[in-house]
């Protein structure tokens, strides 16, 4: 493994994009970890290596500050980052813990709490999953219900914890995770945003029960979490008590915008591969089928400059701001008309999944088609996204028929 001290990779003042890219290739080239493992639990080991190698070589986290492990890349390496790691085809991060809990840590946390946890973050040492989401409480978030009680001590008591209850759904994660970055009500009954915090749970601890949830593709890409008397120590609050909402909108705007570039160079690769399918199956004659793949081509190109805008603002602002809603609506209705388009194109053999022998490139269209009906739900449904973009991007009205979030 290459020796490189973490932040190393980042090379000298002097280095241009084009050298830096070659450099990164190069890396990404030579430590390829080799095939994806069949087993779950091979999965999870292998995973880790790569995420250790990418930190101990310098080469984690494009964006993060060198005090944490990170590139602090610029805007146009960043850029080549992302297009070079899907070039070539490396495990992505764990968790969901890299886009969305570290933001929001490195913006509100305290210095003794980024120390704490970022690091072991990054180089996947610590694997964290989202707990927002609950059975009445989706879209509504500030309708949450599971509570954290205070006992042990005062404000200043080192010793003082929190007693939660409740549940959590449609987790990513969950079941290989270490840490939770969970939204819980400390607030009176009905206090909405007024009466959240975030809270960083053991995954581990006593009381937390993780159920993975089996979808349509037949994997558990989701879970199910109860907590029971789960003790929390008040040093796992990020930010202050019932002071959780605005950290919830880091969060989900930083998870919004997470997955930008990564998707637009992720997607540029994948329809370069419908491209190749379509002219396997004879397809590209018929003038209807070259267009709608000239038109993917162009939502390619605009996803990956939307992605760029919002490393962009990211960048100037320190926040994506609402405009990430745009690039997540816009990403997620992409990814399930291809997928649609793709089994179109296959036909008959459209409705094969991926364990018969007959399907084509392993099912692989098949599971993409039914793996993004989701994508129109997750981090926020599609009409939320386009209530924020109608409300804060366009500057209209609010939805009467949509309770008061509360801006912030």
């Amino acid at each position: 493994m290459n020796s490189t001290a973490p932040g190393q990779a980042n090379g000298d003042v002097t280095e241009t994009d084009e050298q830096f890219r070659a450099r990164l290739r190069a890396f990404l080239d030579e430590h390829r970890p080799g095939r994806r493992p069949r087993r779950a639990e091979d999965r999870l080991s292998w995973q880790k290596d790569w995420l250790a190698t990418l930190f101990d070589s310098g080469f984690a986290g494009p964006s993060w500050p060198r005090r944490y492990g990170g590139m602090e890349l610029g805007f146009a390496r960043q850029v080549i980052y992302q297009e070079e790691y899907n070039r070539a085809r490396v495990p992505g991060p764990l968790g969901t813990g890299l886009g969305i809990a570290a933001p929001t840590i490195i913006k509100y946390g305290t210095d003794e709490q980024k120390d704490r946890f970022l690091r072991p973050m990054l180089r996947g040492d610590s694997v964290w999953a989202q707990g927002y989401s609950e059975p009445g409480a989706g879209s509504d978030l500030p309708a949450l219900r599971t509570t954290a009680r205070r006992e042990g001590g005062g404000p200043d008591d080192p010793d003082a914890y929190y007693v939660v209850d409740g549940q959590k759904v449609w987790n990513s994660a969950a079941d290989i995770a270490d840490i939770l970055f969970t939204l819980v009500r400390t607030g009176p009954p009905g206090s909405r945003q007024d009466g959240i915090s975030y809270l960083l749970i053991d995954a581990h601890a006593p009381g937390v029960t993780v159920r993975p949830l089996r979808d349509l593709t037949g994997d558990a890409h989701f879970c199910e979490i109860f907590f029971s008397d789960v003790r929390v120590p008040v040093a796992n609050r990020i930010g202050a008590e019932n002071g959780g909402w605005p950290l919830v909108r880091t969060s989900l705007g930083h998870e919004r915008a997470a997955g930008a570039m990564n998707q637009a160079a992720l997607y540029r690769r994948v329809l370069d591969e419908l491209i190749e399918l379509a002219h396997e199956r004879g397809a590209t004659a018929d003038p209807l089928i070259r267009d709608r793949l000239a038109e993917f081509e162009m939502r390619v190109r605009i996803m990956r400059l939307t992605g760029m805008r919002t490393i962009s603002d990211i960048l100037a602002k320190g926040e994506p701001g609402p405009a990430s809603s745009t690039s997540r609506l816009f990403i997620v209705t992409f990814e399930q008309e291809l997928h649609e388009f793709a089994v179109d194109l296959l036909g008959c053999y459209g409705i094969l999944d991926r364990h018969d022998p007959h399907a084509v490139q392993r099912g692989r269209w098949v599971w993409g088609f039914l793996r993004t009906r989701a994508s129109t739900i997750g981090a926020g449904t599609a009409e939320i996204q386009r209530n924020t973009i109608a409300e804060q991007v366009l500057g209209l009205p609010r939805d009467p028929a949509m309770p008061s979030t509360g801006r912030s």
